[in-house]
């Protein structure tokens, strides 16, 4: 066994999510509020998910501008800290997941970095960044892993915050 496939984590492997799909998981995915606390519980669930897989991630939680959780695990690079932030900003920029912002360029038969007019070394949309959508209020920040294929990111997101919101 080679090292990577030792810290591969064990995702069974699915057809790409739809756009349909995809806009469910936001429409579905709210917070009824988002303190300092539920940053630290949910950052710690995806570190605790992450070690469990062994998955080579790093880890970020952004509110209103402020980081409030970083981590990086075994077989994270620094990169990954630049992908977080690329993956973030396009969650900023469009309110939605980084992941559903590049499938509705697919859908229009583009991509986002031949169609969206924005630097690439500063945008990426590519799955791992979720917005942190409150009731009432919207989205106001942004949870994000990078280090696994960007639809691989995307899932783990995905089933941490249904995990941490009981869904």
């Amino acid at each position: 066994m080679t090292h990577n496939q030792e810290l591969t984590p064990k995702f069974h492997p699915e057809l790409t999510p739809s756009l349909e799909e995809l806009e469910a998981q936001e429409r579905r995915l709210v917070f009824r509020q988002f303190t300092y606390d539920d940053a630290w519980a949910l950052g710690s669930l995806l570190v605790d998910l992450a070690r469990e897989r062994q998955a080579p991630v790093a880890v970020d939680i952004h509110r209103a501008g402020q980081q409030l959780f970083h981590a990086a695990l075994p077989g994270s690079a620094p990169d990954n800290d630049a992908w977080i932030a690329r993956k973030r900003r396009v969650v900023e920029r469009y309110g939605a997941a980084s992941y559903l912002v590049g499938t509705r360029f697919r859908a229009k038969g583009t991509t986002f970095e031949e169609s969206s007019r924005l630097d690439p070394d500063v945008y990426a949309a590519h799955g791992g960044s979720f917005p942190i959508n409150v009731e009432g209020v919207g989205v106001i920040g942004a949870v994000t892993v990078s280090g696994l294929p960007q639809l691989e990111d995307h899932r783990f997101v995905v089933a941490a915050l249904e995990q941490f919101l009981g869904l």
